[in-house]
């Protein structure tokens, strides 16, 4: 695994991918920041933690459209799965080069809650716990885009699918409100309201948003690394398939 890690970050580096992420992650990171933060004069960052959430689903696919998909089309995937290295090492250590690069994209906000601090207050617990949430939330997006990589020869192709999936993901809570608003008969009302609440348990937003109000749930915790497990767990399988074939 740490020689397909060294390899994806070497990779990253040597080509525009890392630095036009970091440069427009950083950019969004300060416009908002101003917006919603500077421009008030206030040291409370939850507005702008929000919009982060928005931003990740926005730029992850970028780190994660070329994972699989670039090996497939440059037909070196028979060579990286004929290699004496375990499937598991070949999907994780693409997946951890993956969350490097998304880490060191928000590291940024520990500057700008340290810029802050000359001017007001800054409760670092919450700032921490965002950072925390931030993570756990790139972990289970990167491992969905990774997924949809391993399917796909076009990188494009993997960024969309991605980007559409994420943003599912992201506003599920808002089609689970939607789902309770409509006007349907009596009998399918039981229904309605488990798919709703199912739909309400799974949200990704719902879940970070706690931690923007610094509660920290060990239940949110569990669900993004069980999330990023499992579409870790399929893209082995995807890999496996394909090897055997």
């Amino acid at each position: 695994m740490g020689a397909i890690f060294r390899r994806e970050m070497g990779a990253f580096f040597s080509s525009p991918i890392a630095y036009v992420y970091l440069t427009i992650y950083y950019l969004f990171a300060g416009v908002c920041f101003y917006i919603f933060t500077l421009s008030y004069g206030i040291a409370d960052m939850a507005s702008f933690f929000s919009m982060l959430f928005w931003a990740g689903f926005l730029l992850i696919p970028v780190l994660t459209m070329r994972s699989f998909s670039e090996e497939k089309m440059n037909k070196t995937d028979q060579g990286l799965l004929t290699a004496p290295v375990s499937l598991g090492g070949i999907v994780l250590g693409k997946y951890f080069a993956a969350l490097a690069m998304y880490t060191i994209g928000i590291a940024i906000i520990f500057v700008y809650a340290l810029i802050l601090s000359f001017f007001g207050a800054v409760t670092w617990g919450i700032v921490v716990a965002n950072f925390i949430a931030l993570f756990l939330l790139g972990a289970a997006f990167i491992s969905v885009g990774v997924l949809i990589s391993s399917l796909t020869e076009n990188q494009f192709i993997a960024y969309i699918i991605s980007l559409l999936l994420l943003f599912v993901m992201c506003i599920i809570q808002t089609l689970a409100g939607f789902i309770e608003g409509a006007s349907v008969p009596e009998i399918f009302q039981p229904v309605v309201s488990a798919a709703a609440t199912a739909m309400n348990a799974v949200s990704f937003y719902n879940k970070f948003y706690d931690f923007t109000c610094g509660l920290f749930d060990l239940s949110s915790v569990l669900f993004y690394v069980s999330f990023a497990a499992v579409f870790n767990f399929l893209t082995i399988r995807v890999l496996e398939t394909r090897r055997w074939r």
